[in-house]
């Protein structure tokens, strides 16, 4: 195996856990396999509570569904930035650490990780609860659906905490490169969410029925279990990477360890979200039809999102603790690997849907209008899926690496492209199939943007 110069003075590999020191030796591509099938049945889990809930919440009425439509973006991006953006910087440091043999200072630095998952959740807790009214206001809540949308938040919200935590400690666990233990905990909180939520959501066995906000404590019950369990998983000595809280002390160093990917990385989320915002404003003047059909056609981008980020995610630890040993061809061995398999898996969706969109369309609509406007968006959209699974992966690597810098300026070009191109075609005009392919446009750029600058940087400086 040949071993790269290191990036700075690393220290020589002390012994490690086997499982551990043998992501720096395993064959590539059946080692991201085996880490990636985890992530994808966890998310997986993740995908089911979305469909129970709507389904639930279609139950209490159409202004429930149309409350949870203002609250989806903003839980949304909890979710994204603690789980994927912060979270990988955790993952990344940890396994960075690990990677250089030094066992103390991933340790130290899950202390620290936990802290800052800590602080995350506070600060949506305080955010939502002061402002969030004012924002779904902003976006167009009236009346008693601004009032469902608020009870709905403030239940859900009141338990950030909860799941900065479970997403930051599964990280940390994800760190040292065990992925089953995170994925079983996550499904189970995923079906005690589906039972909780229903059960208090539509008052069933018996239970008195609190509609939205009991929707929304079967999450926040659900989490809260699950951040007691890893808590206690890590603090009882029984993982991969033994908790000393006696020993523990604060360490700017360690903050910025974390925060010099995560905090980097959060951007991207955030600007995803804004691109969904502004891209469906500007559609929604295009007609009924033409939102209808976007819809059908992002609610398969959703369910496409399991199998980038289980790729991704699994190449944190592995290139990581790649950079940590200073072996940077593998890592970036790695990171090429995970974004082929990506995006293979995801392309090859997108062109089944492009050439036969009905496959998709069928299951959700009948009308004609609708059904058209789908087919327009998935011809246009569906070729350029590849880029997009690409570029996915080749960002939770680029946390690997400390190197995320360049992702998320590929994130900024295409909020760019369908803020500016969407007012212009809006502007002008434009015949509707426009829209459609500007969003392919848009992601085509984000995949070979996030690529280039994958080639082009340094990893071993």
């Amino acid at each position: 195996m040949t071993i790269d110069a290191p990036l700075d003075a690393v220290p020589p590999l002390a012994p490690v856990a086997s499982p551990i020191a043998s992501l720096l030796t395993a064959p590539i591509l059946p080692t991201l396999l085996r880490l990636a099938i985890p992530n994808m049945i966890a998310m997986v889990g993740s995908t089911l509570v979305a469909i129970a809930e709507t389904s639930y919440i279609g139950r209490l009425g159409t202004i429930p569904l149309a409350a949870i439509a203002l609250v989806f973006p903003f839980a949304m991006l909890t979710q994204m930035m603690s789980a994927g953006a912060m979270g990988g910087g955790v993952s990344s440091a940890i396994s960075r650490a690990l990677g250089a043999g030094d066992r103390d200072r991933a340790a130290t630095l899950a202390l620290h990780a936990a802290i800052i998952g800590l602080c995350g959740g506070l600060f949506f807790t305080v955010m939502m609860l002061v402002f969030g009214r004012s924002f779904f206001t902003l976006l167009g809540g009236r009346d008693r659906v601004l009032e469902e949308a608020s009870g709905y938040s403030q239940v859900l919200f009141s338990g950030a905490v909860a799941i900065w935590l479970v997403n930051t400690l599964a990280s940390v666990i994800r760190g040292t490169g065990d992925m089953r233990l995170p994925s079983m905990t996550l499904i189970g909180a995923s079906v005690l969410q589906i039972a909780l939520g229903g059960t208090l959501g539509l008052g069933l066995f018996g239970v008195k029925a609190f509609g939205m906000p009991g929707v929304a404590s079967g999450q926040l019950i659900a989490f809260t279990c699950a951040a007691i369990f890893f808590l206690w998983y890590l603090a009882s000595g029984r993982s991969r990477l033994p908790l000393n809280l006696r020993a523990f002390h604060f360490e700017r160093a360690m903050f910025l360890d974390i925060l010099k990917v995560g905090a980097v990385a959060c951007l991207s989320p955030l600007q995803t979200v804004l691109t969904i915002l502004i891209f469906t404003k500007i559609l929604a003047t295009f007609g009924t039809e033409m939102l209808a059909g976007y819809g059908i056609g992002s609610r398969l981008e959703f369910l496409l999102i399991p199998i980038t980020f289980a790729f991704g995610i699994a190449s944190v630890p592995m290139v990581g603790m790649a950079m940590g040993a200073g072996q940077v061809k593998r890592a970036r061995r790695v990171a090429w690997t995970a974004a082929a398999a990506s995006g293979l898996a995801v392309g090859l969706i997108g062109l089944a849907v492009a050439l036969a969109p009905s496959l998709w369309v069928a299951l959700f609509t009948r009308d004609a209008g609708v059904t058209a406007a789908a087919h327009s968006y998935f011809h246009w959209a569906g070729p350029t899926f590849v880029f997009f699974g690409i570029g996915v992966s080749l960002y939770f690597s680029s946390q690997g690496a400390a190197r995320v810098g360049g992702p998320v300026l590929a994130s900024t070009a295409r909020l760019l492209i369908v803020a500016i191109g969407g007012v212009g075609l809006m502007t002008a005009q434009a015949p509707a199939w426009t829209l459609f392919a500007l969003v392919g446009g848009a992601m085509a750029v984000f995949g070979l943007s996030t690529a280039a600058s994958v080639t082009f940087a340094r990893w071993d400086k």
